[in-house]
């Protein structure tokens, strides 16, 4: 095969933009190819090793992968993002780039590599089951599915369940001693420590890429200056919503819902039609409080790395 493996530079980032935006299939990851690559490629450099690798041919960038390793485990090597021009496919050009990646991100000290998202900067959960052709070339590949994970679909448009009031709600909650309000940079250190102690993971991380961004932003609510939640958007890309989380003792109080429909709102506001809800856990609440459904389901896989 006549291509060869590159390192790429920051400098072609517009060129690796252009090449995602003509490769995903998907309409809704073709239109923020630009986000999706500064996510992974950029904001994910902190704490962590970024891989960015490029296949050329006479001179033309036709296939590109970004991996990177686990912040919270350095044993763990994700690959973030892969995308093979269309006029280049089945010709073995993810192939070899993946294995570039593994051979690399070995060197790095990882002894598997996960076909999964990063946290906290992540372009998906993992493969999205209409990526077929990517499906089969992970089995091909070697890897093996273990876990499946899904996105959840909020529409914007004018009269839906997602941008209801919450006026009422919030007016029972400051009866209670309860304020909703907008996060600002001040907020997010205690905002970071709340989600460290209370959910673990990497959601400070997530919540850092949505504080003070014109295109992002976070809700909490409080009480006598005790964070009792969150809700954020926009840190992987503006379409996007989450992490969001309650403190196990105001469960049930009707404070997830308020946070999710201020953010949702902001979003509708910015022009979004269709929020996705990434990454899913409680499928049941997000579906009551703002009518979301299931759309995006994704297959995560993994593979040791020989000799690792």
């Amino acid at each position: 095969m006549d291509v060869e493996i590159i390192e790429l530079g920051r400098d072609r980032l517009p060129e690796v933009v252009e090449l995602c935006r003509l490769s995903l299939d998907l309409p809704e990851d073709a239109a923020e190819a630009s986000a999706v690559v500064v996510t992974v490629s950029e904001r994910a450099e902190a704490g962590r090793p970024v891989l960015r690798l490029g296949a050329v041919r006479d001179g033309a960038l036709v296939g590109v992968l970004v991996g990177s390793l686990s912040a919270a485990d350095p044993r763990l090597g994700h690959v973030d993002l892969v995308a093979v021009a269309p006029k280049d496919r089945r010709q073995g050009v993810g192939g070899t780039l993946l294995a570039e990646a593994e051979s690399r991100l070995g060197a790095l000290g990882a002894a598997e590599v996960l076909l999964a998202g990063n946290p906290p900067h992540y372009a998906w959960p993992g493969i999205d089951v209409r990526y077929t052709p990517a499906i089969c070339a992970a089995q091909r590949l070697g890897y093996r599915q273990d876990r499946t994970a899904w996105n959840m679909t909020a529409e914007l448009a004018e009269g839906s369940a997602a941008l209801r009031s919450t006026e009422a709600a919030e007016q029972r909650l400051a009866g209670r001693g309860v304020r909703v309000r907008r996060a600002g940079s001040d907020d997010l250190p205690a905002l970071a420590a709340f989600a460290r102690s209370t959910f673990g993971g990497a959601w400070d991380g997530e919540l850092a890429g949505s504080v003070g961004r014109p295109d992002a932003g976070v809700h909490l609510a409080e009480r006598d200056g005790e964070i009792l939640g969150f809700a954020a958007y926009g840190s992987a890309r503006p379409s996007w919503f989450g992490p969001m989380g309650t403190a196990p003792a105001a469960e049930g109080s009707g404070i997830g819902g308020v946070l999710l429909r201020r953010c949702l709102r902001d979003q509708a506001a910015a022009g979004i039609t269709a929020a996705q809800i990434g990454w899913v856990g409680p499928v049941p609440f997000y579906s009551n409080a703002a009518g979301a459904r299931i759309e995006r389901v994704f297959f995560l896989y993994r593979k040791a790395i020989k000799g690792a």
